[in-house]
């Protein structure tokens, strides 16, 4: 007798347990990796450039981390049935080697981390950050079903830079080109990240902006934010781009066609999300190199 839906989700949750290490990968690969790695490492270099002690980048670099992990496990707990009527066995979930209770308490502690460490950064940054990180469980949650799926990225990434600033000494609120990069880089990874799935979303009713467009308008729309939010970061800081503003854009110009063009043969390839990730290195760099941070001072804004 063929097994429905339902009966092939509770047949993955009763598989047998597997080793640690193998579960410790599992989680890994759960968490979303790469964007948890590059967000947590932008981030926490932001805020050395930005003045704030190595202590206190330590707390940054903890709370940024801990919000990503929940997120990403969140993420994959809440798409387990999905995941599963979608046969997608790069999914830990999926493949078995994580049962779902194990990375709902992963998740779930992951989050209570989060929370003190983003207030011990000072209470109105981690107020900055834990609503950022609240819009983004808002989005795995429910939000990614609506048109307003844009929105808790928007929200989350535009917050990054006011999480750093507002741990400075005077709480200062961050310069309004570094909040709208970040929201602008935000919403550019939404939409380049939904892209390989947009086909098996609408199939199970998912309804966010990228799958009400499609993958065509998706893909121009997504060109168009990043270079908008590769633009803003390079000449929104006070004086001229010089040798390394201008670097930045001209990557972000030669990076434009992989968020733009599909992969041939592939039609679930990661690259344009990818190329999404090293746009936004390519921007932080840049600001790095040219010393402009968030603090007070000639190059902070």
């Amino acid at each position: 007798m063929r097994e429905t839906g339902t009966q092939q989700v509770e047949a993955s949750v009763r598989l047998p347990d597997r080793r640690v290490p193998g579960a410790v990968a599992g989680l890994v690969r759960a968490c979303h990796p790469e964007p948890t790695a590059v967000v947590t490492a932008l981030v926490t270099a932001l805020a050395a450039a930005s003045g704030l002690g190595p202590a206190r980048c330590l707390l940054v670099a903890g709370a940024v981390l801990t919000g990503q992990l929940s997120v990403g496990w969140c993420n994959d707990r809440v798409d387990h049935g999905r995941d599963v009527a979608a046969g997608r066995t790069d999914k830990p979930l999926v493949d078995g080697v994580l049962r779902p209770h194990v990375l709902s308490r992963a998740a779930g502690t992951a989050l209570a981390l989060c929370v003190p460490l983003s207030l011990a950064v000072g209470p109105l940054a981690g107020l900055a950050h834990l609503t950022g990180v609240g819009a983004a469980w808002a989005y795995n949650l429910g939000l990614k079903r609506t048109v307003l799926s844009w929105l808790p990225y928007a929200v989350g990434f535009g917050l990054l830079p006011a999480f750093v600033a507002l741990g400075l000494p005077g709480r200062p609120w961050p310069p309004g080109w570094a909040v709208l990069g970040g929201a602008l880089l935000g919403v550019g990874a939404h939409l380049t990240n939904v892209l390989p799935d947009i086909e098996a979303d609408l199939a199970a009713g998912v309804r966010g902006l990228p799958q009400r467009l499609g993958g065509g308008p998706t893909r121009v729309l997504a060109a168009l934010v990043l270079g908008a939010a590769a633009v803003v970061l390079s000449v929104g800081p006070p004086g001229p781009p010089g040798a390394a503003g201008w670097a930045a854009l001209g990557i972000t110009g030669l990076m434009a066609p992989l968020t733009v063009l599909p992969v041939p043969g592939r039609a679930r390839s990661r690259v344009p999300f990818l190329a999404t990730l090293v746009l936004a290195a390519t921007a932080a760099a840049a600001l790095l190199t040219r010393g402009v941070g968030l603090g007070p001072g000639p190059g902070s804004g």
